[in-house]
């Protein structure tokens, strides 16, 4: 009973962070595309380092190397790698969880934040190649126009912008987007809890395991 237990949860956590792995593997390689050709450009100058390309890589990397830790410690029944799996999880999802009480805290703090860090690309974007083409790319993509509305471009409307009296800023349609699917964007998330949380049982449960193999087989 004890070795076929371990066998099933040795392979059911090792192709489980497999899958991951594939899937940070698909992520970093759509984050070094992204920073290769730069097609987004920077919008917020006061965070330069914040752009898609980087967002994609840093997440790639991090799926990558927690999901190498938990298919190498599960194959191996390594305990060191797993327990390491197990720390980064729960690491992971306590950042996550502070993460969401702070967007709350401060929703209205960083709505004006976002709307400054804008309006202060808007006015670079004749004098910076980078915010011209994050905006060149945005508009287009989401079939909007400024920030708010049409009239945050004081100097003209770029060519860029929607041949349409009544497009939104792309601020605004953001904020709608996001409140439109609140739910769908929470159920996700919770999918993702509920993964990560089944990973670190799943590793604990596979330490203890061994432990217990390790004690039968007199080792």
């Amino acid at each position: 009973m004890g070795m076929s237990s371990l066998k099933l949860l040795k392979y059911v956590l090792f192709f489980f962070n497999l899958l991951f792995w594939l899937c940070g593997c698909c992520i970093l390689g759509f984050g070094i595309y992204f920073l290769v050709h730069d097609y987004f450009g920077v919008l917020f100058h006061t965070l330069p380092f914040l752009t898609l390309g980087n967002v994609l890589v840093i997440v790639g990397s991090i799926v990558m190397v927690v999901a190498f830790l938990g298919c190498m410690g599960s194959i191996k029944e390594n305990k060191c790698l797993l327990i390491s799996f197990f720390a980064l999880l729960l690491i992971i999802l306590l950042a996550e969880v502070i993460l969401a009480i702070l967007l709350f805290v401060y929703e209205q703090k960083l709505d004006e934040y976002v709307n400054e860090g804008l309006t202060d690309s808007i006015q670079r974007y004749h004098s910076d190649n980078s915010t011209k083409m994050a905006w060149d790319s945005i508009q287009p993509f989401l079939h909007c126009c400024g920030i708010n509305n049409t009239s945050d471009w004081t100097r003209g409307r770029p060519a860029s912008c929607p041949n349409d009296s009544q497009v939104q800023g792309c601020y605004i349609k953001a904020k709608q987007w996001f409140h439109s699917n609140f739910l769908h964007i929470g159920i996700v998330t919770i999918c993702i809890c509920v993964i990560q949380v089944l990973g670190m049982s799943f590793a604990l449960t596979l330490n203890f395991q061994i432990d217990k193999t390790s004690r039968v087989l007199g080792l």
